[in-house]
Formats: structure tokens, C-alpha cells, sequence
């Protein structure tokens, strides 16, 4: 899988740390969210897929019952960046220039964080929960904060018009917001959440959304102990 946030996005590196505040509704709660469910469980390696700018392994790493976070992402850029900010952690921050579709090796926590609609199909997105669960530890966790949409048009529709709201709302036009949505379309692939809950609980996780901001979420799936 390769990936440049700048095409994809348009946004230069540099910038995006702000600028992903005006696309995506609640984001600095989706980020605490997710490190919160992922600290719980004490993990002493987790692997941050699709790191970016090391947002989320940041927060996680602010957490003292989190150890090492390892970052994972094919963006050179965007992880260049992510080892400026998680200097201040030294060694408990891991830096892996690679895709998420390969083998993991085992951890007790995976996170990820606006990455994983990247992957194009339910298939292969449960490909991957199916190889996160064989790597995990008993009792480690797969926390995904990321968007998902319904197949029924109107309620898709429901939400992309609430997605908007927050566009508008943080100083984008609305014609720019749905000319956003119409480029992200190439790559990104939002999936119901109730189909990769599914998906999730075959393989054998205890999995549920435990928080949601209109189409962004974070669901929180835990490998019995």
C-alpha cells in the first residue's frame, strides 16, 4: 500500500496538524478517546498503524501506563515529521517506514487513527483485524478512531451533511467541503461500523463503538484475556 497525505489531502505536511481539525469533527476527543481505551489495558508495545504525524502515538506516550509505542505509515514525510515531535520520548518511540498489510509481530495493543479507511474492502480490512488478533496478547485491544458510513442513501447522506457542518463551521465553504469529499472518494472507503463490528466479533474480539462524533468514531475491540 503506498500513500502521500499531501496528494491525497492537499495539504502540505507542515500544516496538517491544524488543518485536520477542520476536517474532522471532534477530533482531538476521538484522539484522547482512543488513547484512554488503549492505555487501559497497560500495554507495554503498541503499534500505531498509519501513525502520520504521530498524533495519537503522542497522546499515548503522555500516558504512563502506556510503554513503547511502535509507528508504522509508508509516508516518509509524514513520518519524518512524527520523529521531530515524539523526540521529547526518546526509545519508547519506534519508527517502522512500512504498510500495515504484511504479518504483525506480537504486541499488546494496536491503534490507529484516520488510517484504516484506506483499506478498500470489508475483506481486507478484516484480513487485517484477523492478523492484529493472532499478534495481540490476551486481553490487548485494536482501537480504530476513524470515519464509517451507512450503505442506506439517506442516512449516508444524514452524515455527509453533518461532516459538512463541521467544514463550514471551522471556515470552509461549502462547495470546497463537497469538493473534499469527491477527491477523498479516490482513496478513502468508509464501511458501516455494524459491518466491521461484525466482522470484528467473528474473529473472536469483543468489540463495540464506544464513542462517536457524526460519521467519525472510535471503536474499541479487546481480545479475551
Amino acid at each position: 500500500m503506498s500513500h502521500s497525505v499531501r496528494r491525497h489531502l492537499r495539504v502540505d505536511v507542515a500544516a496538517y496538524d491544524a488543518t485536520i481539525r477542520r476536517f474532522i469533527p471532534g477530533y482531538v476527543s476521538m484522539l484522547e478517546t482512543a488513547a484512554e481505551a488503549v492505555a487501559a489495558v497497560k500495554p507495554g508495545l503498541v503499534v500505531d498503524l498509519g501513525a502520520g504525524t504521530g498524533a495519537l502515538s503522542e497522546a499515548l506516550l503522555s500516558r504512563s501506563e502506556v510503554g513503547t509505542v511502535e509507528l508504522l505509515d509508508v509516508d516518509a514525510q509524514m513520518m519524518h515529521r512524527a520523529r521531530a515531535r515524539l523526540e521529547v520520548f526518546g526509545d519508547r518511540a519506534r519508527f517502522t517506514l512500512r504498510s500495515f498489510d504484511e504479518a504483525f509481530s506480537p504486541c499488546d495493543a494496536f491503534a490507529a487513527s484516520l488510517s484504516l479507511h484506506h483499506i478498500p474492502t470489508l475483506e481486507a480490512k478484516s484480513a487485517l483485524f484477523e492478523r492484529a488478533f493472532q499478534a495481540l496478547s490476551p486481553g490487548g485491544v485494536l482501537v480504530n478512531a476513524d470515519a464509517n458510513m451507512p450503505t442506506e442513501p439517506r442516512a449516508r447522506e444524514r452524515l455527509f451533511d453533518m461532516w459538512a457542518a463541521h467544514m463550514v463551521a471551522s471556515g470552509i465553504t461549502a462547495k470546497r467541503a463537497r469538493q473534499h469529499f469527491e477527491h477523498w472518494a479516490n482513496e478513502d472507503t468508509y464501511l458501516p461500523v455494524d459491518a466491521e463490528l461484525a466482522e470484528l466479533r467473528t474473529i473472536g474480539f469483543e468489540a463495540e463503538r464506544v464513542w462517536e462524533r457524526g460519521p467519525i468514531g472510535v471503536v474499541v475491540a479487546r481480545k479475551p484475556a
